[in-house]
């Protein structure tokens, strides 16, 4: 449990709540006992709910799993009273410390973000954690060239894999982001009583955030899907190159093994008593190969 008091208000950060953080805010903080047992309950769907004397809101940013390569939703829930602001989530959340811990720290910050009310400073959370967005799309599009460079450079097999993974970090991301778009409505449209007028302008710039970095989702999508199509078209352009060259090969070989299997079944071999039969028969069988190859190359089939 992390808190900062200073000016108006008091911000609490938790990492991994525990039933002795819950008793905490129990006995020192007048909340919804709703909204502190949200705390505690994972929540899969972004939420917005106005309890008596708080705001509860619950929303997800994008994370990255380096072991997995993927990105997966952190929860983030929130409560907002007039003189105090509440965060909670499980997971560490890089920007979000960096920028208590900066608080924490600096009083001349302090001074800055802890001027007004607690829905400023929230204000500042949400905006930290969407701009947060864009530098782990800048790593998808570098993934993006890569693959492109690759695939281009006769490694199509190998970019198969890569190219899922990359897909399903990019659904995870639109995923989780998506739903988001609802909470920052929420903020705008409704009168909520620890909002102040002033901020409604604030939340629509950040509904704007989040429209381009959909929007750059939607293009790194389009990348992907196309990167993909032209990948698996190049592979089987190689399979189709290899099993042509595979059947031409067979077929050459075809009458080849035919004369040899006529020569096998007959009791008097041809040139059989000729010291140099065997180069005589090698000849014959390399003259129809040749025949076959010249009648192949007529008919445009190679």
């Amino acid at each position: 449990m992390n808190i900062i008091k200073s000016g108006k208000f008091t911000w609490i950060d938790f990492l991994d709540p525990q039933p002795g953080d819950i008793t905490y805010l129990q006995e020192n903080y007048n909340i919804h006992p709703l909204a502190i047992e949200e705390l505690m309950t994972p929540t899969y769907q972004p939420k917005a709910v106005q309890y008596d004397k708080c705001l509860f809101l619950s929303v997800h940013t994008p994370l990255f799993d380096a072991a997995l390569r993927t990105t997966y939703p952190g929860e983030l829930d929130i409560i907002l009273t007039k003189d105090t602001l509440i965060t909670a989530h499980k997971h560490d959340i890089y920007q979000l410390r960096e920028f208590h811990e900066k608080l924490a720290r600096s009083k001349g910050s302090q001074r800055l973000y802890f001027a007004k009310t607690p829905a400023h400073l929230l204000y500042h959370v949400l905006e930290i954690l969407l701009n947060s967005c864009f530098p782990k799309l800048h790593h998808i599009s570098e993934n993006l060239d890569y693959i492109e460079t690759q695939v281009f450079s006769g490694h199509e097999k190998e970019m198969v894999t890569e190219i899922s993974i990359v897909k399903r970090d990019i659904l995870n991301f639109r995923r989780t982001l998506k739903p988001q778009r609802s909470i920052l409505d929420s903020l705008t449209q409704r009168d909520h009583p620890f909002i102040p007028d002033d901020l409604t302008v604030y939340f629509q710039d950040l509904i704007g955030t989040n429209i381009r970095v959909w929007n750059i989702l939607e293009s790194t999508k389009e990348t992907i899907e196309a990167l993909e199509a032209t990948n698996n078209s190049l592979l089987s352009n190689k399979l189709d190159m290899t099993m042509k060259v595979l059947t031409i090969f067979n077929a050459v070989l075809l009458p080849m093994s035919a004369y040899s299997n006529m020569l096998a079944m007959s009791a008097d071999i041809p040139f059989g008593h000729s010291p140099h039969a065997f180069w005589i028969h090698v000849g014959i069988m390399f003259v129809i190969s040749m025949a076959t190859m010249v009648v192949f190359k007529a008919r445009k089939w190679f």
